[in-house]
């Protein structure tokens, strides 16, 4: 039936560059609609989801699979949002897990002053985390919300069937659809939305990951937390503020504005951390929702004692720095945390980690041991062949220009001074923290703290001078010598002006507003435009 007019209908529709979510919503199920009328099985090229039933009847119901002798009771799945795990599987026999999952297309937070449209398995990005044993026969529920503009479904990768469940699971606004499986294969295993376009529902935010806990159990340790990374595609650039809309060519070139861990910039770091104390083991759960880059995981500070590549259940390898982690994969790693602190975990393609969001932390707490890390010992002078000669002098003839250039402009473009400094938190939690630390205090001997900073108080056009052109060489920053290099910043004139306003009147400093057109003139005066 080549030639049968809901074909060409469909056909023509393909066609037509995606326009908006409800187009592509009314486009579908008319097609749909219009199949069932006519009573064709026609699915659009695409599609891994057949379209609901018409009836009720069609269905072989759920006695149909008969009893499988092994299943004893049954119990209904505990389900967490990241970074929380579902506690460890105590049981020693199968038994039927009902899983009910919700599908819902909510606004939330992004970045701080960014928000997006999310599609979400149980109002979470990542979805909820699901675990179950080994042999246990799982009853999923998946329940598409009223308010939700796009049907959906979902593929298991722990399921043994077509379409990992998707083809069973196509799931209109304001339905339910119900579908069992045996969860024969022990592992951590990914799930995603399958329904097409599958790359849009997958990097708006449909995916997370299941446990199928081998039937011995996995070995005992203090904490499991569940991580996971996405990488998403905004119309506006990294930071820039209000709804964000997904961009479709961006995805397509795989150029994404935002690689995060758990859905957001900043979900793992502050009050948000993950935590433990010295001599406990951890457990991450480490996942890869995509939809296009690869994750080379890693703690930094730690290595991991045992890693389970690819989410299998054996140890593949011991004493591992990074591990990769590909789109629609996963592992597991462990270790056991020996010294306090704070441990950074990155993407280590670094850009994404600390210029797109794919930054967390691991606070540990306890008594320090100094025969396995000392801290600084020593801090003296070193001269190298290569040090910059000179340099200090042409920094300071330029500095004496700009302070002559810059008068000074006390307007506010109509904002208060609290405003600017709630945008300049925002600068600083996305892209400094990690180095000058969340209350401004450095990390002796390597960053130069900005609380109570008199170097930083002292000039501002030499602040304003550094994060454009950045810093190297030896200074002096209340009354401690370092010498380290800054790159020079990525920031607009805005983002700049913000940041300063607000490290220049936190943590003990009092300064006046750092303003756009201050920035402007040291930016003229450096570029000599």
């Amino acid at each position: 039936m080549p030639n049968h007019p809901i074909l060409i209908f469909v056909k023509a529709a393909s066609r037509k560059k995606y326009q908006s979510a409800h187009i592509m919503k009314t486009n579908c199920f008319l097609a749909l609609a219009a199949a069932s009328l006519l009573g064709l099985a026609y699915t659009p090229p695409g599609f891994s989801a057949e379209p609901p039933p018409t009836t009720a009847a069609a269905l072989p119901g759920a006695d149909a699979k008969g009893v499988d002798p092994e299943i004893v009771g049954e119990e209904k799945a505990v389900l967490t949002a990241a970074p929380n795990v579902p506690p460890p599987i105590q049981r020693k026999h199968a038994t039927k897990v009902i899983v009910s999952l919700e599908v819902r297309e909510l606004v939330k937070r992004m970045a701080d002053g960014v928000d997006y449209l999310f599609w979400t398995f149980g109002g979470e990005v990542p979805g909820l985390f699901i675990r179950v044993r080994e042999g246990d026969l799982v009853e999923f529920h998946l329940n598409n919300h009223p308010s939700s503009k796009m049907p959906h479904n979902i593929d298991l990768h722990a399921v043994t069937g077509p379409g990992g469940g998707a083809a069973s699971s196509f799931t209109a606004p304001g339905h339910t659809s119900q579908f069992s499986f045996k969860a024969m294969n022990p592992g951590l295993y990914v799930y995603h939305c399958a329904t097409a376009p599958v790359g849009m529902h997958v990097a708006n935010g449909m995916y997370g990951m299941i446990l199928v806990e081998p039937k011995e159990g996995l070995p005992a340790v203090e904490h499991e937390y569940y991580v996971m990374q996405g990488d998403f595609y905004t119309k506006g650039k990294f930071g820039e503020e209000g709804l964000q809309p997904f961009d479709m060519d961006k995805a397509v070139d795989e150029k994404p504005s935002y690689v995060v861990f758990n859905g957001s910039v900043g979900s793992l770091v502050g009050d948000k951390a993950l935590k433990a104390k010295v001599g406990d083991r951890v457990r991450l759960f480490v996942g890869n929702g995509g939809p296009n880059l690869t994750s080379s995981f890693h703690v930094i500070g730690e290595i991991f004692d045992k890693v389970y590549a690819e989410g299998g259940i054996k140890v593949t390898q011991e004493q591992v720095q990074t591990t990769g982690v590909p789109p629609g994969g996963s592992a597991v790693v462990e270790f056991k945390v020996e010294v306090p602190g704070t441990f950074i975990l990155v993407d280590h393609a670094l850009f994404r980690a600390f210029n797109k969001g794919a930054l967390g932390m691991l606070k540990v707490d306890g008594p320090q041991n100094l025969l396995v890390y000392s801290g600084k010992e020593v801090d003296a002078t070193y001269l190298g062949e290569s040090a910059m000669g000179g340099a200090e002098g042409k920094v300071a003839a330029m500095e004496a220009q700009l302070k002559k250039a810059i008068a000074g402009d006390p307007k506010i473009a109509a904002m208060g001074k609290d405003i600017l400094m709630e945008k300049g938190k925002r600068v600083f939690t996305q892209v400094c923290f990690a180095c000058h630390q969340p209350e401004g205090q450095g990390l002796p001997g390597v960053f130069p703290p900005l609380a109570k900073s008199d170097y930083l108080m002292a000039d501002k056009s030499r602040a304003i001078t550094a994060l454009i052109k950045g810093l190297g060489g030896p200074l002096t920053v209340n009354g401690q010598a370092f010498n380290g290099v800054m790159p020079p910043s990525t920031l607009n004139d805005e983002q700049i002006a913000n940041v300063l306003t607000y490290v220049r009147n936190s943590w003990g400093n009092a300064g006046d507003v750092v303003t756009i057109d201050e920035v402007k003139k040291v930016h003229a005066e450096i570029t000599g435009q």
